[in-house]
């Protein structure tokens, strides 16, 4: 009812004329908070189930395994390749320390340029042609909202304006946007080698009973249920709202400060209740716990960050810690950098007073580039694009695996890998057997961080990208996108022009038709998308969002 209510005062504001449309933004706020509140308690305390209380010697057998997931960050937002926020003015000594200490994939990419479709390759070590997770879920009422709010663009830049596809909307509820229960998930498989299997922070691969984390081989979720990393008023916060972007302007109206806990086996009841402090080091506190309840026996401890998604939020200790940095969006945004390598430091800490830093493996990455639409340029330095392209900076991604037992320090790895890489890899760790009943798209990368047997090779050495009409390969040094709504390719040598600045598509018709032919090939049969997307609209290359578009300017189309 609350939906058919929300389009029907959206339809109102879209024909309200001027005045309406100048109030939008309070307008919207309005709605959509309406609309999407949740009844939360007050702080919850969590009591992971524990493991055998006898202490084992965990220095050999199967390893535990981390993997730490940060959302958006960027390459140029840690300082491993020299750089790092705001000029490298903020190191992340944390995470160079992990990457220091194991191995630094150099060429590492994110399964696509948005989160959920990425967060889905990692689970499952396929693609969305075969699983049919295509596109990122987004909440009811969003892209509508996005279609009224980004019609920004002057029409003389020969752009083409955002657009909703309202008609689409009820193809499946936001709840049931999940991956299929069918698929066989990492934490599955390595149930089956008896690993306490966990999960914190953020899923987004479902909301529905069916989809959830303890449904998909979690025994444990500490699950993010809102936006908000403190309350908006809270004296320790310090926000910075970007009033210039429609999706910080949807988060700001939808925010609370919310989670959820589930168990394996317990019913889905949705008893919402506060987190316990800012959320990066609140699930950092929870992650610490569970690794104590579950040091004497093995273990997969899934922690996925929020930060340094948006809304911007920080600490009023970090933000001060980290100087005083122009503009403030960017102080605000180089301080939840900071968080997020204050967790990986302490997990890391944990694990050796614990003895257990030996034989754990840990894994770090994001889930795509930085974006855009936070309007801060050099993210994805010295790589153009941003998150919502599949240009280098919309899915080239910080990945490091430490493993002192088998991975030497120093290890550096050029050979490109992807997120479908992991659950291989994670399982071959862990002992696990994969699936032989369906095709497995990534690669085994234990042969390659730690040089003990030969490497399998990929097939037409080529990884594959896609949102809908967009789709990408690479293949070898070679890199093609194709843009069906565009009509338009691009095509690159990585080795030659490895920021993607010289457009080969005309002067390369042999690789062209070389590419478009593995293209062709990997799409040729493919599972058609669980659901529908719901906006597409023109994201520039080469321009934040706060910057004004160009007549020149290159872009590209992304359906979402």
């Amino acid at each position: 009812m609350w939906k058919r209510i929300l389009i029907g005062l959206i339809m109102l504001i879209v024909a309200g004329g001027a005045l309406v449309w100048l109030n939008r933004s309070a307008i919207i706020f309005a709605i959509v908070k309406r609309a999407a509140h949740m009844d939360v308690a007050e702080n919850q305390p969590i009591t992971w189930t524990p493991g055998p209380v006898t202490p084992v010697d965990r220095s050999e057998g199967p390893p535990n395994i981390v993997f730490i997931l940060a959302d958006d960050l960027g390459m140029n937002d840690v300082s491993t390749f020299g750089g790092g926020v705001a000029g490298g003015a903020v190191p992340t000594p944390n995470i160079d320390r992990l990457a220091a200490e194991g191995a630094i994939f150099a060429n590492a990419y994110s399964g696509t340029g948005t989160c959920a479709p990425s967060r889905a390759m990692l689970m499952t070590g396929r693609y969305p042609t075969r699983t049919g997770f295509e596109f990122t879920p987004m909440p009811d009422g969003m892209p509508n909202i996005l279609g009224i709010v980004t019609d920004r663009l002057d029409v003389e830049t020969g752009m083409p304006d955002g657009r909703a596809n309202p008609e689409d909307m009820v193809d499946v509820e936001y709840a049931d946007k999940g991956l299929l229960p069918e698929e066989v998930t990492i934490a599955e498989l390595l149930k089956t080698q008896d690993y306490k299997n966990i999960h914190i922070g953020k899923w987004h691969l479902g909301r529905a009973e069916q989809f959830r984390a303890v449904s998909q081989g979690f025994d444990e979720s500490l699950l993010m249920a809102n936006v908000l990393y403190l309350p908006e008023d809270d004296p320790n916060v310090v926000n910075a709202k970007l009033d210039f972007d429609p999706i910080d302007t949807f988060l700001w109206g939808i925010a609370q400060f919310a989670a959820d806990f589930d168990r394996a086996g317990e019913d889905a009841a949705e008893d919402y209740f506060e987190p316990g402090g800012y959320l990066t080091d609140y699930w950092t506190d929870e992650a610490i716990k569970a690794i104590d309840a579950n040091k004497n026996q093995p273990f997969f401890l899934y922690l996925a960050h929020w930060g340094p998604h948006t809304p911007l939020q920080a600490t009023r200790e970090d933000y001060e810690a980290v100087g005083d940095i122009k503009p403030h969006r960017l102080r605000v945004y180089a301080a939840m950098i900071r968080a997020v390598d204050r967790s990986v430091g302490r997990v890391m800490d944990k694990l050796e007073e614990e003895g257990l830093a030996e034989n754990t493996i840990i894994v770090f990455s994001s889930d795509n580039g930085a974006a855009g639409y936070i309007g801060l340029p050099e993210v994805n330095a010295p790589y153009r694009g941003w998150k919502i392209t599949l240009f280098e900076g919309g899915i080239k991604v910080p990945t490091f695996m430490k493993w002192p037992a088998r991975i030497a320090p120093g290890t550096i790895i050029d050979e490109p890998v992807a997120h479908i890489d992991i659950l291989p890899t994670l399982a071959a760790a862990g002992g696990a057997r994969l699936p032989t009943d369906r095709v497995i798209d990534g690669r085994n990368l234990l042969p390659l961080v730690t040089g003990e047997t030969d490497m399998v090779e990929r097939d037409n050495d080529a990884i594959y990208w896609s949102s809908g009409f967009y789709k990408v390969v690479r293949a070898g040094d070679w890199k093609l996108h194709v843009n069906e709504r565009q009509d338009r390719s691009w095509l690159f040598n990585l080795a030659d022009d490895p920021t993607e600045q010289l457009n080969l598509a005309d002067s390369r018709p042999d690789k062209l038709a070389e590419l478009e032919a593995l293209i062709e090939a990997h799409w040729s049969g493919a599972r058609p998308p669980l659901f529908s997307h719901l906006t597409e609209g023109p994201i520039c290359i080469d321009k934040t969002i706060v910057d004004t578009p160009c007549e020149n300017d290159e872009y590209v189309i992304w359906p979402n």
